[in-house]
Order: C-alpha cells, then sequence, then structure tokens
C-alpha cells in the first residue's frame, strides 16, 4: 500500500510514525473515513471541514489546507490503482503529532497528517445487533468529534461478535438510545422517522445529515429525540448509516426481528441518486 504522510507518498513499509507522536500514545488525534467510487470522493469537503473544525476545538494545527488535504486524497487513490476501483475507504488521521513526556501538549506542535486507502467490500443488505454493554459520555466534548480513542466502540463491537451480533446499539449513560458502534441510527415509527439527538453522546455523522435532509425532500416527518431503548422493539424498522455502507437496515436487534420497512428502500435510493449525482458533478468539474 501506498500512503501519503506529512506530504509526501511512500511505501507503507517505509512509513515512520514518530515514536513520541501523542496519537499513538495517548489517542489524541481525529480521523475522518471517506467513501470512493470509481475515483469520486463522497462528500468530500464535508469531511474535511469537519477534520477542521475538530482540529480547532482540539487546537491541532492543521498543517496544509483542505484543498491540498483533497489533491493528497486523490494522489493516493491513484498511487494504489484505486480511481477505477468500484469502492474504495479512504482514511484521513491528523495526530497532534510527538510531544514531551505526560498530558501537557507541546507549546509547538508539529503534528502528524496520515492517508491511506484500500478496497472497500459492498455494504451487506442487512445486519443484526445487540444493546451493548458499553455506554457513550454524553457529557464528553469528545464524544461529538471523530477522535481517535475508540476503546469503548471496540468492546461493544466485540461484545456483539461474541454474542452473534454484526453491529453494537449503545446507550448514553442516562440510558438514552445514542449510535451503534461505527454508526448512526434510524428509527421507523409508522410513517414518521427519528434518530437519537446530539445530547445523547452522538458523533453527528456525515451520512446522517445527508439522510435528515432527504427525509425533508422525500416529506417524510423527520426529528431527533431522546429514544429510550424500549421503543425498539416497538419500531416498525431500523437502519444504520455511516459513510461506507450508506443506508443499511437491522433484520434483528436482541431476539427482536424487524420485517423490511418500505420507506428504508425509498431513502436508499435517493441517497443512492445523490451520490451519483455529486459523482455527474465531479465528472464536469
Amino acid at each position: 500500500m501506498i500512503v501519503w504522510l506529512n506530504g509526501e507518498l511512500m511505501d507503507e513499509r517505509a512509513a515512520r510514525i514518530d515514536p513520541r507522536d501523542r496519537g499513538f500514545l495517548l489517542g489524541d488525534a481525529l480521523f475522518e473515513t471517506l467513501l470512493a467510487r470509481n475515483g469520486n470522493i463522497a462528500f468530500l469537503e464535508e469531511h474535511l471541514v469537519r477534520l477542521a473544525a475538530g482540529a480547532n476545538i482540539l487546537g491541532i494545527p492543521l498543517p496544509i489546507s483542505t484543498g491540498h488535504l483533497a489533491i493528497a486524497c486523490e494522489m493516493v487513490l491513484e498511487a494504489n490503482g484505486l480511481i477505477d476501483a468500484p469502492r474504495a475507504a479512504l482514511r484521513v488521521t491528523l495526530t497532534r503529532g510527538p510531544g514531551p513526556r505526560g498530558l501537557v501538549p507541546p507549546e509547538n506542535p508539529a503534528p502528524t497528517l496520515l492517508v491511506s486507502a484500500a478496497e472497500s467490500a459492498s455494504p451487506p443488505a442487512s445486519q443484526s445487533a445487540i444493546i451493548a454493554t458499553p455506554r457513550r459520555n454524553a457529557l464528553s466534548p469528545t464524544s461529538r468529534l471523530k477522535a481517535a480513542p475508540y476503546l469503548d466502540n471496540l468492546l461493544a463491537r466485540e461484545e456483539a461478535r461474541a454474542r452473534g451480533a454484526d453491529e453494537a446499539l449503545m446507550l448514553d449513560t442516562s440510558g438514552y438510545l445514542a449510535c451503534a458502534s461505527v454508526a448512526n441510527v434510524f428509527l421507523w415509527e409508522g410513517e414518521r422517522l427519528v434518530t437519537p439527538a446530539e445530547e445523547c453522546g452522538i458523533l453527528p455523522g456525515i451520512t446522517r445529515a445527508a439522510v435528515l435532509e432527504l427525509a425533508g425532500r422525500l416529506g417524510i416527518d423527520a426529528a431527533e429525540e431522546m429514544i429510550m431503548p424500549q421503543r425498539l422493539p416497538r419500531a416498525d424498522g431500523v437502519f444504520l448509516t455511516n459513510s461506507l455502507i450508506g443506508i443499511v437496515p437491522l433484520s434483528r436487534i436482541e431476539t427482536h426481528e424487524f420485517e423490511p420497512h418500505r420507506m428504508t428502500a425509498r431513502l436508499k435510493a435517493a441517497y443512492e441518486l445523490l451520490l451519483e449525482a455529486d459523482e455527474d458533478e465531479e465528472g464536469r468539474s
């Protein structure tokens, strides 16, 4: 694999991260995961704006402009022969860089910026899920950032795997539904669409925002709410969203099974058209 590290393309085996890097030692880092289809990167601007906003909150200087970072993403796709790939996953990782021992950040940080890419499988037709033990801390400011410490999510996903499920739904520390380990969650209640509010410690996902916008265009009544998990088995359908899977329905949560909701298919079709329109726009630019 060819990666882009601090301004240079290189073989991943030659890439070197400083052993004092705070991303490695402390998880002092942000990242973005992006989908590329035939060389077109979905919601590229939105992802890079979110990265820059998170970096500003954490006080990590972005070493290059978002425009140059977009070019770096395209370079990595081309260097790895993924320009014509039906689906590829890009990851952009920004750390504060090396620092002295301890928690206090360096006065003049030298951030590490890494871009990598790999082929991505097609999303599954559906998934199963459990309610996981680890909770989201809605009071932590990092819950709303795409921050590197993912241990709670990792433990939740491992719990799901151990229990024979694909995904783990996570509650916040007050007991409200928050998200899945790597996705946002939506519920159908009749023809009405609801998703956990940002106050529940969710990451406001790029795809989540697109789905809410599409729902408005389609005349679907959609709302962000505080959702207790008791509403899940009463829902008429549940689906997950993230940048790589798009929209994927849940067929089962714990022992409760769900029939496909007809409006999920309609939203998926609208989302696909949105991606295709963006790709056509990129092709004309």
